[in-house]
């Protein structure tokens, strides 16, 4: 009976060896969850046997325990490296078309050729589907999908409305003949001018010029014309009819009227304040005609019209509209509502897993929102290597849902989880483990002896 108790107590201090060396050589891998051999007694006995003078039977080893206790973050450069703080896993699957999910604490990620975001083994990263404010579209593990982030935005968007704010000077000086002189090629001609870039429905872009003139302030005080010019090109301004009624510039430019370009008019009140102009639509802006083939040569859609809005407010003052003040010319905005096609330049992936890509064109867009899972009872996950587990019967199904609802925990990007495991505590673990297996291995030399002995009495 000895040499079975001593065996026993052998193989379980080989079991404590081999998990503490595992845990020893895995002290740097990423996500790693550190092991704990949990051992039991072996106790029998029978209906008439005394259990006063039992004696147990050994040790047997009950199980190997994953320990899911929160290891370090270490932060880095990429923003593609996950970390989970606190509770849940990242869903993964070995195809695009799988529904064989792994899970796994290990989160570095990267772009395959086919700009899959994929860990190291190649397997996809899953992803709530989202809404374009961001809001996941569902938090069902059976709607996860594999994340991709494309190269390109999507189709580009033609300028349909520019917004402008600006300060006119108040007594600026009166260019004669004006508006009649008008030309766009001539400074002499107008007092102020600036620019914007807008886009056609081809996404190529174009300069948009406004021209400012002060009216005669003996006839007009307060009040500027405005023309506008594509490309150096001149643009009439339309009414409500899609008639130029505007004020007329100029006798000899205007491709698009040989009368001259027709503009608007903007007056201001004795306080500087914006308090009419004409044409008027009916939403407060005033529009450009069609650009036409001869502005958008390049085969884009020629009745593009540019509504230019000056947020004209006739009943009070408003902070969003022109002014005329005893101030210098500035504009304090000038935006349009156009798009060029977009290049991929970042990827920015907020704590509550929402990826959202930026591109070159100024805009951004939500891609996904990263999928998390827990489980009933983390150890009855089952291991299957590359730092990664499956749901077994033990574990309980997987829950899925959002970072940072409910228990779910936060995600970290440029960041990675290190292993939990302590080297100090296994060290010594190592040495005890080794001491353990040196008194077993005494206590089978002991029996041997005492049996030597006995076979030798006469």
């Amino acid at each position: 009976m000895s040499f079975n108790i001593a065996l026993s107590g052998l193989n379980a201090a080989q079991k404590d060896l081999d998990v503490t060396s595992n845990n020893i050589a895995n002290v740097n891998t990423v996500g790693f969850k550190e092991s704990r051999a949990e051992f039991v007694d072996v106790y029998a006995s029978s209906l008439l046997s005394s259990g006063k003078t039992k004696v147990g039977d050994g040790v047997l080893t009950a199980d190997v325990a994953q320990q899911f206790s929160q290891g370090s973050i270490q932060f880095t450069n990429n923003s593609l490296d996950l970390a989970i703080t606190g509770n849940g896993f990242f869903a993964v699957v070995p195809e695009l078309d799988s529904l064989e999910m792994s899970y796994t604490r290990a989160g570095q990620f990267k772009l395959n050729d086919s700009n899959f975001v994929v860990n190291s083994g190649g397997q996809h990263l899953l992803g709530f589907p989202v809404n374009s404010d961001g809001t996941s579209a569902s938090v069902s593990l059976s709607t996860t999908e594999p994340i991709r982030v494309p190269t390109a935005s999507g189709a580009p968007q033609s300028t349909g409305e520019v917004d402008i704010r600006m300060n006119l000077p108040a007594g600026d000086s009166y260019i004669s003949s004006a508006p009649s002189s008008f030309d766009p090629n001539d400074p002499q001609t107008f007092n102020y001018s600036t620019s914007v870039t807008i886009f056609d429905s081809l996404g190529d872009s174009h300069i948009m010029t406004y021209y400012f003139v002060k009216d005669d302030p003996s006839v007009n005080p307060n009040e500027w014309f405005v023309f506008a010019g594509v490309d150096g090109i001149p643009v009439d301004i339309e009414d409500n009819t899609n008639t130029p009624t505007g004020i007329l510039g100029g006798d000899t430019i205007g491709p698009l009227s040989p009368g001259g370009v027709h503009g608007a008019k903007l007056v201001f009140d004795s306080s500087g304040d914006f308090i009419s102009q004409t044409p008027t639509l009916a939403n407060g802006g005033i529009r450009t005609a069609q650009l036409g083939a001869t502005i958008l040569s390049n085969g884009a859609e020629p009745s593009q019209t540019i509504e230019i809005d000056f947020n004209l407010d006739p009943l009070q003052p408003n902070p969003n509209e022109p002014t005329q003040f005893a101030s210098n010319f500035e504009v304090t905005s000038l935006e349009q509502d156009g798009l060029a096609v977009g290049r991929l330049t970042g990827i920015d992936i907020g704590i509550d897993g929402l990826i959202r890509a930026t591109y070159s064109n100024g805009t951004s867009e939500p891609l996904s929102r990263i999928a998390l899972v827990n489980f009933a009872n983390e150890q009855g996950l089952t291991q299957i290597g590359n730092t990664s587990w499956k749901e077994s019967i033990n574990s309980g199904e997987a829950l899925a849902g959002e970072a940072g609802a409910g228990t779910f925990g936060t995600v970290n990007s440029s960041a990675l989880e290190q292993s939990n495991v302590n080297l100090t505590t296994e060290l010594i673990d190592l040495i005890s483990a080794q001491r353990n297996f040196q008194a077993n291995s005494r206590a089978l030399e002991v029996s041997n002896t005492l049996n030597q002995t006995i076979l030798q009495i006469r």
